[in-house]
């Protein structure tokens, strides 16, 4: 079971409009809710790839019973109950051009006391868990340094795993030594100061990581890691809903680690998923014929450590 979680659940809302105009009103022609949050989203790729998946995090409100109403069956539910309400995420689809407008609201007040029952509860998901997903922003409440304390207590149990949030919670994150780290380039860049993507990875694996596998967007992805260092490319830059595809990278790392792949096939597979989510009508969804053709087009270039 790959165990992911998501501190800062939420309702994504997707509304597409013939175009998207500045202080104008707008005729909606299409709306999908679906639950949200990073880690709930890489739990839908994980499934749809065929793994078992248990997501944990916080579910409150109206909102909250609605994430939990809608999770798919394929996805086990471990989601711990909140005074507070869930948060939306409001996304805003210009048909024309593909663009996407986001408003993410910052989620509920967690208590102590809530706190406390989710670590409790994430010590025994992750003692049956094959390897764990740490994904998104903590909810107003949390510890800066929560996921530092995720990772020790992963690390403790034997379980790879990987880490993907920012700021302050990521380089505390990263010292706890995460067995994987998926920033983007400004987030990668925020940590070590560099913008020069292969330096700002290897400064970070510095810091504690064990890799680090950056996402450059269109460009593809950028790895150090204690193997070598790594580039993987897609065929051609396309258009599309960029939403959940940084989720469906960590998807593709995941599944591939558990079943033991190298890290070129990692790579590849992440950066498949990641270019199907962004052709995929539907945000945090991927295209999976356009997955199964982009497997053999993806560039891997790099150089191995010597042993």
């Amino acid at each position: 079971m790959i165990l992911t979680v998501t501190l800062n659940t939420a309702l994504d809302i997707t509304y597409r409009v013939p175009v998207l105009r500045p202080h104008a009103a707008h005729r909606v022609t299409e709306v999908t809710e679906r639950p949200g949050g990073k880690g709930l989203n890489v739990a839908r790729v994980l499934a749809a790839l065929g793994h078992e998946v248990t997501v944990t995090g916080f579910a409150g409100g109206a909102t909250g019973r609605a994430v939990r109403e809608r999770l798919p069956m394929s996805i086990g539910d471990a989601l711990l109950p909140v005074t507070g309400a869930t948060r939306r995420t409001v996304a805003v689809v210009d048909a024309r051009t593909g663009d996407t407008t986001q408003l993410n609201e910052p989620g509920p007040l967690i208590t102590p006391a809530e706190w406390s029952a989710f670590q409790e509860a994430y010590e025994d998901l992750v003692a049956d868990a094959d390897a764990v997903a740490l994904c998104g922003s903590l909810p107003p409440g949390v510890p800066v340094g929560a996921y530092a304390g995720l990772v020790r207590t992963a690390r403790a149990a034997g379980v790879p795993v990987l880490l993907d949030t920012s700021g302050e919670p990521l380089r505390r994150g990263v010292a706890a030594r995460p067995d994987i780290v998926k920033p983007n380039a400004d987030e990668l860049a925020e940590l070590t100061g560099s913008h020069e993507p292969l330096r700002a990875t290897q400064d970070a694996r510095r810091r504690g990581a064990q890799a680090v596998v950056a996402s450059l967007g269109p460009e593809g992805l950028i790895a150090a890691t204690a193997e070598g260092r790594w580039r993987a490319t897609p065929p051609t830059r396309v258009h599309g809903n960029p939403t959940g595809a940084g989720d469906s990278v960590s998807a593709g790392l995941l599944s591939a680690l558990v079943e033991g792949l190298p890290w070129a096939d990692r790579l590849t597979r992440a950066v498949a998923l990641s270019t199907a989510t962004v052709l995929a009508p539907t945000a945090g969804d991927f295209d999976r014929p356009a997955y199964e053709e982009l497997l053999d087009r993806i560039t891997v270039t790099g150089e191995a450590t010597a042993a």
